[in-house]
């Protein structure tokens, strides 16, 4: 298993960054997204049509850079993520996380024992299919691997405290969109009950020793969900920012052909 990127950079103060990837499993996308400069990918499963054949071959292919790659799986059942993990993810990220007993399933499917309870598989792709010390390999495991809790709903709000306080947990991570839409604020990113929802998370993970996380689209978010204290942040997603690179070098090529 290869070092998390993502725990060494939070360890020496740093500020870790990702990007979604949710539409483009191209060969390619793990050496652009390395090129581009990226710390750690989310490669979602929730609200894509990636299988977890394609899910494997992402992660196979981000394998052979320096990027952690995380994978947001649908549910959070045992499956799912043990799945997952054995095909070499670093970490894992489960929506819509609202207490202290959610919490613990994750950390039981990502985690060995003592810490978790997942299942023993070694000699596939999370080990390179070479069979390592074991008792040296669950401890480095347990230690490299990330896992992040969603917080998208007034009830995982009221238990923001006992989710952090659960080990093995690493990330608050806010689904915004969901969390406004489950607040009765759709898409208000700027509502003061909002803006104290993020302030909460924030308090809660620095209590508890955990990171903060969450997924900016355009500056003004950036900057002040930076200033609000989140350190974990993923830039966009794949089709998003396609769509909007091409869509500003379409117009910039429509005004040239204008003027002529």
């Amino acid at each position: 298993m290869k070092p998390n990127r993502v725990k060494e950079i939070l360890a020496g103060g740093g500020v870790p960054v990702g990007h979604l990837v949710w539409e483009f499993n191209t060969l390619g996308v793990a050496k652009i997204a390395e090129a581009a400069g990226l710390d750690f990918v989310m490669i979602d499963m929730e609200h894509s049509r990636f299988s977890s054949e394609t899910i494997a071959e992402l992660i196979g292919w981000f394998k052979a850079t320096a990027i952690a790659p995380f994978v947001r799986v649908p549910q959070n059942l045992y499956h799912f993520i043990a799945r997952t993990m054995d095909a070499g993810a670093l970490g894992i990220m489960v929506a819509n996380v609202e207490d202290a007993a959610g919490a613990k399933q994750i950390v039981d499917a990502v985690k060995y024992a003592p810490l978790g309870a997942r299942g023993v598989g070694l000699g596939t792709p999370h080990t390179d299919y070479l069979s390592p010390d074991p008792v040296t390999y669950f401890q480095f495991a347990n230690e490299n691997t990330t896992v992040i809790c969603m917080i998208e709903s007034p009830r995982g709000l009221a238990h923001l405290d006992e989710i952090a306080a659960t080990p093995g947990v690493d990330v608050l991570w806010v689904g915004h969109y969901d969390l406004t839409q489950a607040m009765g604020i759709p898409g208000q990113f700027d509502h003061p009950d909002f803006l104290q929802a993020l302030r909460g998370v924030v308090a809660a993970a620095k209590r508890h020793g955990k990171a903060a996380g969450i997924n900016p689209t355009a500056e003004h978010q950036l900057t002040q969900w930076l200033d609000l204290g989140f350190n974990v942040l993923s830039w966009g997603s794949d089709a998003a920012v396609y769509r909007d690179a091409l869509t500003a070098s379409v117009a910039n090529v429509r005004g040239h052909t204008q003027r002529r």
